[in-house]
């Protein structure tokens, strides 16, 4: 049986608390998929020197060097830094990987933007913790990658543990704020907040498709791994999408 599963390789930040639990979570009872993670040193996020420097590529590389140890079928980079580092930083890191190791990559970032393109929609909320300025800059670069955002909500944070202390009960009604201003999809961006178990009720609820990053990367992760995703559809409706 081991030898049949399907091994999904995680690089996750090192103060995340949520994006392990809530992947376990998902793939509790489902049989021949596992979760295995490698950690890399990330405490705050904001735009000064040192906080960017904290995602330099060559860390992260060696990151997927141990997660290449565990003979993992596909990589992801479970961190949305490329939202306001830029776009192109996660593709070179994901060709990188790829030479590297010879694992296909993805990272949160990308498997969003996967994700709302599959989608079909066009009025984007996002919903984050980030201060001020950062807020500005994720919505700079989703911009120029085609996705403009329609409405947003963002709790000012910067120190990246307090962002897993964020109740889902407050993210659900930062969800509902963006939706009322018109948005027909909601983009929960931060892999160490809690919106993966609220999204299917809220789906449900508001009629709109809710795409937490750590359930979206998730889904891109398996994809490239050639597992179906179909079997987490109770997660939410990215789990029904396939990519062309």
């Amino acid at each position: 049986m081991n030898a049949m599963r399907k091994r999904l390789g995680m690089i996750a930040p090192s103060s995340n608390s949520v994006l392990e639990p809530v992947t376990y979570a998902m793939l509790s009872g489902v049989p021949g998929i596992s979760a295995h993670f490698s950690r890399l040193r990330v405490t705050e996020i904001a735009l000064d020197a040192e906080a960017l420097d904290q995602f330099d590529p060559s860390r992260m590389l060696r990151a997927a060097d141990l997660l290449a140890d565990a003979k993992v079928e596909a990589m992801a980079w479970n961190g949305t830094s490329a939202s306001w580092l830029g776009i192109e930083r996660d593709r070179s890191l994901c060709e990188a990987i790829g030479a590297r190791t010879g694992k296909p990559a993805t990272t949160s970032t990308l498997a969003c933007i996967d994700a709302v393109r599959s989608s079909g929609a066009h009025r984007i909320g996002l919903v984050t913790p980030y201060t001020d300025d950062v807020q500005l800059r994720i919505e700079k670069v989703w911009s120029d990658a085609g996705i403009a955002c329609h409405a947003e909500r963002h709790l000012g944070l910067r120190d990246n543990f307090s962002f897993a202390q964020v109740a889902p009960a407050e993210i659900a009604d930062e969800i509902r704020a963006v939706v009322a201003e018109g948005c027909d999809a909601v983009v929960v961006l931060c892999t160490n907040m809690e919106g993966a178990s609220v999204t299917a009720a809220l789906e449900r609820e508001l009629n709109v498709l809710i795409l937490d990053s750590v359930a979206v990367t998730l889904w891109r992760t398996m994809l490239l791994a050639r597992a179906d995703p179909r079997i987490l559809s109770s997660w939410g409706r990215v789990f029904q999408f396939s990519l062309s």
